[in-house]
């Protein structure tokens, strides 16, 4: 087992309509090197339980368990090391900085690494090619298509070998052919280095990669009440 969550719930207080639930009590188990597609209609609470799962937003009750370690237990910098070596992010809106160069935006996260200058690069320009870019290691965002530059994004998410990609939406702003190369990058990944990926989406083709399928209404799994829809492709 790589994650449990337990009794999940997260409330925010919303300035006209006080206490809404985000999440209610939600429970369910992802296993090592599983494909999850978290979905559901808009707010419906997946980008809510993604952050969750990725330590960055702190449930309202419940917990999220990963191998054996309650998360919230953890400390602010506990979660900042967890972060850091077990979750790769890749994110809508690709998230790279514009000033940087493909490699520098990968090197990026290796900078907080025990690793010398030579080291980060040689790392970075690995990954960029492993994600089809080799020949792109000094090209800007501006000069890279959408699809080129959510590939630098989860060349990235990959600097520090993570235990998991957590992705919200990696395909929303791509056209159909782009976001196909992307799911069957992140398949790859999936199933040749054992790297769980976790995804929001609403596409229903992108849903189908999933061998794990998790599926919100009202901050509830469907149909609710600890009776989850959740099922293996």
């Amino acid at each position: 087992m790589l994650l449990r969550v337990e009794n999940l719930s997260k409330q925010y207080n919303h300035h006209t309509d006080g206490l809404v639930d985000a999440l209610k009590d939600v429970t369910f188990t992802i296993e090592k090197g599983m494909f999850v597609t978290i979905t559901g209609p808009s707010g419906a609470g997946k980008s809510t339980l993604l952050l969750m799962l990725g330590g960055l937003v702190h449930p309202s009750a419940g917990q999220v368990i990963f191998n054996d370690q309650p998360l919230y237990s953890l400390t602010h910098d506990g979660l900042a090391g967890f972060r850091r070596t077990h979750v790769g992010f890749v994110m809508q809106n690709f998230g790279l900085i514009p000033y940087l160069t493909a490699l520098q935006n990968v090197m990026t996260p290796l900078s907080l690494q025990n690793m010398d200058a030579y080291a980060q690069r040689q790392r970075a320009s690995d990954l960029l090619e492993s994600v089809g870019l080799k020949d792109r290691t000094n090209h800007f965002p501006r000069e890279l298509s959408a699809g080129q530059q959510q590939r630098v994004a989860i060349a990235r998410a990959m600097a520090n070998s993570p235990s998991m990609i957590l992705a919200d939406e990696p395909t929303g702003n791509l056209d159909p052919a782009l976001a196909h190369e992307i799911l069957d990058l992140l398949k790859t990944l999936n199933t040749e280095k054992g790297i769980t990926v976790i995804m929001v989406t609403h596409s229903p083709q992108a849903a189908d990669y999933g061998t794990l399928r998790i599926h919100l209404k009202e901050g509830k799994l469907v149909p609710g009440n600890n009776i989850p829809e959740i099922y293996h492709a």
